[in-house]
């Protein structure tokens, strides 16, 4: 079999196509990869960098909203779409996997026009235009939440790399810690939002640092490459106040962690939900909603807390995270909900349905795929 996935753009689209394409590979060794990216994301890094081939098609940015530029689309993506063709004829793909975002329509069209089965995979709640469109094409749709309401969709969860699906966080704890220089013993807050850091956890928590570490929390903190500058140091006193630009080893960051501070992302929520983590979320407020609404399945279950960003200051860390850092009893419960909610088998639930959709082909199309 030969998949063509389609998740370029960013890490959160990129990363549970990279799972997938792990999944296959451990499937059937044979299994031919391709992945579709363009110039402007994280594809020409990431993607490569886990040993997949890459093919770059012109990068066709989507409107967020209804605006006069929704009426440009068409003209604009006639030339991805014929280069997307062009890649599934040469590669000749059994099966291609969009994982929504500005790369995944021109192959859904290319797709169509090829007869070539697709599979759809919805990270969010609210869903992407590229992923609305692309339902209407095909049977086999796949949602990374319970509370996404894309037609026709299967929650399967998100796709993750077995670094965390299969994390034994008790068995790696010592280890962990003693990779970051933090001390066995004390209640550990990993604060990390994104490659490129959060502006308003980075301010929180340096407001807060001091009182949490003289209550003896130690703190794990991922400012970000872009907020880092040479020789960060970020003087506390008491307990240890780890500062790094970047967590290369989230396996060793969730193993060392008892609480998190970080966004909503679909990945983080996820992956946190999947290793047992309780966590504070803070949506960022941009966009349409999606990080609050990522959040709301795993914070309902018990397993996390949501706060607006706007609420987010040192006094409130101290009066709602410091408890909670404090009282080992609450965290269990609240990592026991997280992982009875969390799952930790997307990537392989996702390839039962490739393989599903890659053994349809030449069959006719549903009333689903025709519309």
């Amino acid at each position: 079999m030969h998949a063509v996935l389609a998740g370029g753009g960013s890490a959160g689209h990129i990363e549970p196509a990279l799972a997938l394409a792990d999944a296959l590979r451990r499937r059937d060794p044979r299994s031919s990869i391709t992945c579709l990216g363009t110039t402007k994301g994280l594809d020409t890094k990431l993607i490569p960098e886990r040993g997949y081939p890459l093919e770059l098609i012109p990068a066709v940015p989507m409107p967020r909203k209804p605006t006069m530029d929704v009426f440009t689309v068409p003209s604009r993506l006639a030339g991805t779409v014929r280069r997307a063709a062009e890649i599934l004829d040469k590669v000749e793909a059994d099966v291609v996997v969009g994982f929504g975002g500005y790369v995944s329509l021109p192959a859904y069209f290319a797709a169509r026009r090829r007869s070539v089965p697709i599979v759809v995979h919805e990270a969010n709640v609210r869903p992407g235009l590229a992923n609305r469109v692309g339902s209407r094409m095909t049977a086999w749709i796949a949602t990374g939440s319970p509370d996404c309401r894309l037609s026709g969709g299967r929650y399967l969860g998100m796709p993750l790399r077995q670094m965390i699906s299969r994390l034994d966080r008790p068995a790696l704890r010592d280890e962990a810690l003693a990779f970051f220089g933090l001390t066995p013993g004390r209640p550990t807050l990993l604060v990390y939002g994104g490659s490129q850091g959060a502006r308003r956890l980075n301010e929180a928590i340096e407001g807060a640092a001091g009182a949490l570490s003289e209550a003896g929390v130690q703190i794990l903190h991922a400012v970000g490459r872009g907020n880092w500058r040479d020789q960060d140091v970020f003087p506390v006193a008491g307990a240890a106040y780890v500062r790094v630009p970047y967590l290369d080893r989230m396996d060793y960051a969730y193993a060392a962690a008892d609480l998190v501070l970080g966004r909503g992302g679909m990945m983080t929520c996820s992956e946190l939900a999947a290793v047992g983590l309780p966590a504070v979320y803070v949506p960022l407020p941009v966009g349409n909603g999606e990080q609050r609404l990522n959040a709301q399945p795993v914070v309902r279950a018990g397993g996390g807390i949501l706060v607006q960003d706007e609420q987010l200051t040192p006094a409130w860390l101290l009066e709602h995270a410091l408890p909670l850092l404090t009282d080992p009893v609450r965290l269990a419960e609240m990592g026991a909900a997280a992982a009875a909610f969390g799952r930790r088998d997307g990537d392989e639930a996702l390839a039962d349905l490739v393989y599903e959709a890659a053994g349809s082909a030449g069959k006719p199309p549903t009333e689903a795929q025709g519309a």
